[in-house]
């Protein structure tokens, strides 16, 4: 299911936890799509978790950032394409407090996998970690 900019609470999951564990676990996965959709770096501190990496091949390179660096990208503005942008959760499985994700997004002519380690803390799900492959 394709989950355009304007519309990032239009989401499925596929869990066998229930629908109030399935929603739960997906709001910081909304979180992290309005992040991409509005350039705010707030939405990415409300869906990971202070002490998450973001991971992949960048320009060659394998980087890891922290939260912080990873939250320098972006400049409180959408991209001047984000109206062609698009995301969609492709997967999710939640095993008691640990999920994981998978997310594709289009970005204009690059497409991007996301893999999402998330866990519960304090009763909240949160994104741990992400690591990402660049189609192309």
């Amino acid at each position: 299911m394709t989950t355009p900019h304007n519309n990032p609470a239009h989401t499925s999951a596929h869990t066998a936890a229930g629908p109030e564990v399935a929603d739960a676990v997906l709001e910081p996965l909304r979180a992290y799509i309005r992040g991409h959709a509005t350039g705010d770096p707030g939405h990415f501190r409300d869906a990971f978790l202070p002490t998450a990496h973001i991971e992949g091949i960048r320009e060659g390179a394998f980087v890891s950032w922290p939260l912080d660096e990873y939250c320098a990208l972006f400049h409180g503005r959408p991209a001047p394409d984000e109206p062609t942008r698009s995301r969609r959760i492709d997967s999710v499985e939640v095993h008691h407090t640990v999920a994981t994700a998978t997310m594709t997004l289009r970005h204009g002519a690059d497409t991007f996998t996301d893999v999402f380690l998330l866990a519960r803390v304090d009763g909240a799900w949160r994104i741990a970690n992400k690591a990402y492959h660049k189609h192309g």
